[in-house]
């Protein structure tokens, strides 16, 4: 048994068992050599369907759809707003795109003064720091 391994398989048997493995393989593969002769003399047409109904490709699937956002559609404006010591947020400019307010805010030092999308019909407090 410890000259067989932790499995007890005594390496001869394993060799005997995959010879006996490969010589089964080989004469199904001829079968299915000779198989593909007979039905499909040109060989590419057969050969290509038996290996799709063991192997489907991969099908690329279409993206999943993504409702628009306030920012997408443009329904709302940029506001460049500052927060007070409180935590409340004052708005100190509005501009229609974010390419605009970006370069308005781009020599910005002060840390409480940021740059955030607001659609329209909310209110300005959704700012306010928590």
């Amino acid at each position: 048994m410890a000259a067989n391994g932790p499995f007890g398989i005594d390496p001869e048997d394993f060799e005997r068992a995959l010879r006996g493995a490969e010589t089964e393989l080989r004469d199904l593969l001829g079968k299915a050599g000779v198989y593909l002769d007979r039905v499909d003399h040109a060989g590419v047409g057969s050969l290509t369907s038996l290996v799709g109904q063991f192997f489907q490709p991969q099908r690329p699937r279409p993206p999943k759809p993504e409702g628009e956002t306030a920012g997408d559609t443009g329904s709302g404006v940029w506001a460049i707003f500052s927060v007070d010591d409180l935590g409340q947020a004052h708005v100190d400019q509005v501009f229609p795109t974010e390419l605009e307010a970006l370069r308005a805010h781009r020599d910005n030092t002060d840390d409480r003064r940021r740059v955030r999308f607001l659609p329209y019909g909310v209110p300005a407090s959704v700012l306010d720091a928590p």
